[in-house]
């Protein structure tokens, strides 16, 4: 199933934009106004959907935490595995991590070992590409563990911050339904 024009004008329509949050000066893209209303949610999940028709993925990684929620949806939509790549902390088995930087600082992101063989491909699914860094580091998670990575889809991408470049110059197929220039 292809979407239409009027499908995606239909899940843009019901995204929020919220101006100075977290801080002053920032717009922040809310996505929990189209995961309320049935239709705008199915709809993102069919876009995800279709691309992996053309991936051969193995595995779908869900990034903490709203990449949990499409790519929970959907692994169970495709029949195709999840694993979750969690702050510090959170996982009870044996873990990997990665420090990445942030704007104003650095983090970690953490994953099971055992949760990747040696050749899965996996995609790496989140709702927002920003600057890139969190999906950069799951990449690198993937591939500490043996897993090659087969693309990265979002839901929302804003085209101003660089996050594509950043995972396209890392080797990574970049998909996003919809694109923002907050500038």
């Amino acid at each position: 199933m292809s979407l239409t024009a009027n499908d995606i004008n239909y899940v843009k329509d019901h995204i929020r934009l919220v101006d100075n949050f977290p801080k002053e000066g920032i717009k922040f893209v809310d996505i929990t106004t189209t995961l309320k209303d049935a239709k705008a949610f199915g709809l993102t999940l069919d876009y995800m959907k279709d691309i992996l028709k053309d991936e051969n993925i193995d595995l779908i990684v869900g990034l903490e935490s709203r990449g949990f929620i499409y790519g929970a949806a959907l692994s169970a939509a495709t029949n195709i595995g999840f694993v979750p790549i969690r702050k510090p902390g959170k996982l009870p088995a044996e873990v990997v991590s990665v420090d990445y930087d942030l704007e104003y600082g650095s983090d970690t992101i953490e994953m099971h070992k055992d949760a990747i063989k040696p050749g899965q491909k996996v995609l790496i699914v989140d709702d927002l590409l920003a600057t890139g860094g969190t999906a950069t580091a799951a990449a690198q998670l993937i591939k500490k563990v043996g897993g090659e990575v087969g693309a990265a889809v979002f839901f929302v991408e804003l085209t101003t911050l660089g996050g594509r470049q950043k995972l396209e110059n890392n080797g990574i197929k970049v998909m996003s339904m919809l694109q923002y220039d907050l500038d």
